[in-house]
């Protein structure tokens, strides 16, 4: 497990500093503005505000208290009364907002960060939590309601699309809020569809949720920091 966890640090690194590379043109663009920044708020870096952990907490919580019998009856249920729904809609719209986020940075509109910085905080984000619900995968072992495997716990779907939601969310949702009701809406619809297909219980959904938004607001509040340590690198 320590030689699997540190090849995926090395991965992620590795990635980042090739993400970093293709966009370092874009970045001296605006280095005065980001140098400033970083030297007037450099306290503040790696802030977090007590909001922004209770989502994922109170879902990671919600999963614990849901899951076995309460989860078992849930999908019982359900799924009784909606036999043999399938669909591959859940596959493409867990993507859905975070291509909506990098659609909108593309075409120009104005988001928290450039559409550069977007790209890579999209990619860090998607990889972390795909990255720790994969893990987490390997070692719960829990059975799948359909008895297709036991890579139940947590939801790798509901996991991406909550990532992706947050994106939008964490870049548009200032400039309006229909960007972030639109964001988690879909990402719930994902997590739906994936329970009403008898693929995962509730407390799968809720435990990719909660990784989902937690590893994104990981990314995005560690962005800063990383950005400046990559640039003190490639000063040296």
């Amino acid at each position: 497990m320590t030689k699997q966890f540190t090849c995926y640090i090395l991965a992620v690194t590795l990635i980042c500093q090739i993400l970093f590379s293709f966009h370092a043109s874009a970045q001296e663009v605006d280095s005065v503005y980001h140098d400033s920044l970083v030297g007037k708020k450099e306290e503040k870096l790696w802030q977090v505000r007590p909001i922004e952990v209770v989502p994922p907490v109170t879902l990671a919580l919600a999963s614990f208290v849901v899951q076995g019998s309460i989860s078992r009856r849930l999908q019982a249920n359900l799924v009784g009364q909606q036999p043999n729904i399938y669909t591959h809609a859940d596959d493409y719209l867990r993507y859905l907002p975070g291509a909506v986020s990098l659609g909108l940075g593309a075409s120009g509109v104005k988001g928290k960060h450039s559409f550069g910085d977007q790209l890579i905080l999209a990619v860090l984000s998607n990889i972390i939590s795909q990255g720790a619900t994969g893990s987490l995968k390997l070692l719960s072992k829990y059975p799948r309601p359909n008895g297709e495997d036991n890579r139940s716990f947590p939801s790798g779907h509901a996991s991406s699309a909550f990532a992706n939601a947050t994106i939008l969310h964490e870049e548009y949702g200032h400039r309006n809020v229909w960007y972030s009701v639109g964001g988690y809406t879909t990402a719930t619809a994902v997590g739906g569809m994936r329970v009403l297909q008898n693929k995962h219980w509730l407390s799968d959904v809720l435990m990719g949720a909660a990784i989902g938004i937690a590893a994104t607001k990981i990314v995005y509040i560690s962005y800063p920091w990383l950005k400046q340590k990559v640039r003190h690198i490639r000063k040296r």
